[in-house]
């Protein structure tokens, strides 16, 4: 299916900080190219946990065979300033003739897993309960590996640690950072989000779905990377279950005159998927966050399907759920799941 594919060899990828406009592009394809990318999870790899996956994962049980080539060469040879973040990014993909102001839409097309198993962190004082937990100071990571249940992958976690009672959940893999660069010739931490994008930890960007993101520099330079098995909305530990996949990506450009009829002056991310129409809104406050979703969804709503004002708030109000996208990376989250549905007698 793939046209193009990217790695995740030390070569490939960046380690706590996204592309900046000064990097070159890894790859550079046309609009509607569909690329196979590679990425890796952090957890496992860093200093807390002893920076070598081969030891790590070997204590959990997990033969040397089922530790990626390329976790344990990131580990080895790339550094990582500790004030970075902790996530393993592409390099930049360019897509050709994309310019400021233009949008590309980044489709997942699939989400694949490349290992059975996967880490749940905190840390850092950084999850919704700093000060509480973790009760000591130390970082706790919890080891989760992958079961069979009703022919379909699960999650599963000890009830008590070592103990062999366990709870399950519903694998939903997806890709924590979807991208482009920034325009600065600085590389950003890789943990808060922006009108990037970035660490956006939207749990909805699974397989068909669709984040569509404001151009700021000539060619996008879309990237990805922080893979999840799975995530609830708010991952309220710091982290979900992190652990690496290949994805497979549509990279589709959406110019200017036709963004502004479908977006609106797009501002921020916008998720899309089967059923909804997905705005964002971040901000360091929650509650900020919450309202600026609250006026990209109007915004939408108006340059969409021009619905006055007052009518789309409304709407908002008695139709549409607003969930937290996460409450853990500098930057809060939200976004509103918009039934596209709803509209169907309005038109495109």
């Amino acid at each position: 299916m793939a046209e193009a594919r990217l790695g995740s060899t030390p070569d490939d990828v960046l380690w706590g900080r996204l592309p900046s406009r000064a990097d070159l592009p890894a790859l550079t394809v046309v609009p509607g190219s569909v690329v196979t990318v590679d990425t890796v999870s952090h957890e496992g790899i860093l200093p807390d946990q002893g920076q070598d996956p081969l030891a790590y994962f070997g204590r959990h049980g997990v033969d040397a065979g089922d530790v990626l080539a390329d976790a344990v060469d990131i580990a080895r040879t790339l550094t990582r300033d500790p004030a970075d973040g902790p996530h393993v990014v592409s390099r930049p993909i360019a897509v050709a003739g994309a310019e400021p102001g233009d949008v590309v839409s980044v489709t997942i097309v699939e989400a694949t897993p490349r290992v059975p198993y996967g880490v749940i962190s905190n840390r850092h004082g950084r999850g919704a309960l700093p000060g509480e937990l973790p009760r000591a100071e130390e970082s706790v990571s919890v080891f989760a590996d992958v079961v069979r249940r009703d022919g379909v992958d699960h999650g599963r976690l000890p009830v008590v640690e070592g103990g062999p009672r366990t709870i399950t959940f519903p694998l939903r893999p997806f890709p924590g950072i979807v991208g482009v660069t920034p325009d600065s010739d600085e590389r950003a931490h890789s943990v808060p989000p922006g009108p990037h994008g970035g660490n956006v930890d939207i749990a909805l960007l699974t397989a068909g779905s669709t984040l569509h993101l404001p151009v700021f520099v000539p060619g996008a330079g879309v990237y990805v990377g922080d893979p999840h098995f799975a995530q609830g909305d708010g991952e309220v530990a710091l982290t979900a279950m992190e652990a690496s996949l290949r994805l497979v990506l549509r990279l589709d450009l959406v110019q200017r005159r036709t963004a502004l009829d479908r977006f609106g002056e797009l501002v921020g991310p916008i998720a899309e998927t089967t059923e909804y129409l997905v705005p964002t809104g971040m901000d360091e406050d929650l509650d900020e966050a919450v309202r600026r979703c609250v006026r990209a969804a109007i915004a939408l709503l108006r340059a969409r399907w021009g619905v006055d004002e007052h009518i789309a708030y409304a709407y908002l109000s008695a139709a549409t759920d607003f969930r937290i996208s996460q409450v853990v990376d500098l930057v809060c989250g939200a976004h509103a799941t918009i039934r596209k549905a709803d509209f169907a007698e309005v038109g495109a």
